[in-house]
């Protein structure tokens, strides 16, 4: 296949070109500068050249600010918000412009999507939350409309926490809980949604060759686990005690609502479309994925 990519030198975008690369795809990847292999775009301006996108098979769009650099001013939320939904919405509408368009667009969104919701299971098929992820959620994945107005199939990602021990939310918590520093966050008791960065690459290629994914897709694994017993096989795994908590009030104090949406909701979110569709994840448990991650093999 011949594959455009957005996103293509991020933390997940990287893994994925190198996958499909190593599956022998063609693989070009849109940037802000053009250069070898890629295509020059600029989203928060509406700049793409609609004879620059003709003739791919599958495009996957991974771009969008990073929702937990900063703590949310009213300027950081605007940028997160406009980044996703103003990007998406250029890259949809220029692919459905296309004379030769492309299959299939895998399309980034979130677990966020669901919001706070406790214990509840959530499936794809749950109704949205309440709150600023949520609405920029709703927003991101509205934006890939023009896109599936033109039969493109459009699958929308809603993607967990991603692990993998160079980047993300896992290499920020390695060097406290190396520490001995680690320990749940509020209460512990809210669940958290994850997913390997392997198993999402691998995801991401399932569908773009499965034409039976469509629509919204759970991108996490079948082993969702509050946030007291992540951090007590953290803990384990690296040999470390994990028992000081963060309390939610000093969560709040120091990152605002950032803190109660990031970091203190709970949102379990199960895999469906992906199980009905068979797809075998590599890594299903949490103390297995973390010791394969982290090169700690289970002692005897």
């Amino acid at each position: 296949m011949r594959i455009l990519v957005s996103g293509g030198s991020g933390f997940i975008g990287t893994a994925v070109c190198e996958r499909l690369r190593r599956g022998n795809h063609e693989v070009v990847t849109l940037s802000r500068r053009a250069g070898p292999g890629s295509i020059r775009w600029q989203p928060e301006v509406g700049v793409l050249d609609p004879a620059a996108v003709e003739g791919f098979d599958g495009v996957v769009h991974l771009a969008g600010e990073n929702i937990g650099a900063a703590r949310w001013s009213a300027a950081r939320r605007r940028a997160i918000l406009d980044s996703r939904r103003h990007g998406t919405r250029l890259l949809a509408a220029t692919l459905a412009k296309a004379t030769r368009r492309p299959a299939v667009l895998v399309s980034a969104s979130g677990v966020n999507y669901y919001g706070d919701r406790g214990d509840e299971t959530l499936t794809e098929d749950s109704p949205t939350g309440s709150g600023f992820l949520p609405e920029v959620c709703r927003q991101w994945e509205a934006a890939t409309e023009p896109a599936s107005d033109a039969d493109i199939r459009v699958c929308r990602l809603r993607i967990g926490m991603v692990l993998a021990p160079d980047g993300g939310a896992l290499a920020r918590l390695l060097l406290p809980f190396k520490l001995g520093l680690g320990g749940p966050l509020g209460s512990g008791r809210q669940w958290m949604s994850w997913i390997t960065r392997d198993d999402l690459v691998a995801v991401i290629e399932r569908v773009l060759l499965d034409h039976a994914l469509v629509g919204p897709v759970n991108a996490v694994s079948p082993g969702a686990v509050t946030n007291r017993e992540f951090t007590t096989v953290l803990g384990r795994v690296l040999r470390r005690p994990a028992v000081l908590p963060a309390p939610a009030f000093a969560l709040r104090l120091a990152l605002g609502a950032m803190a109660e949406e990031l970091l203190l909701a709970s949102v379990r979110v199960a895999p469906t479309r992906l199980a009905a569709a068979g797809f075998p994840f590599a890594d299903g448990r949490l103390e297995p994925a973390l010791r394969r991650l982290l090169g700690r093999p289970a002692t005897a």
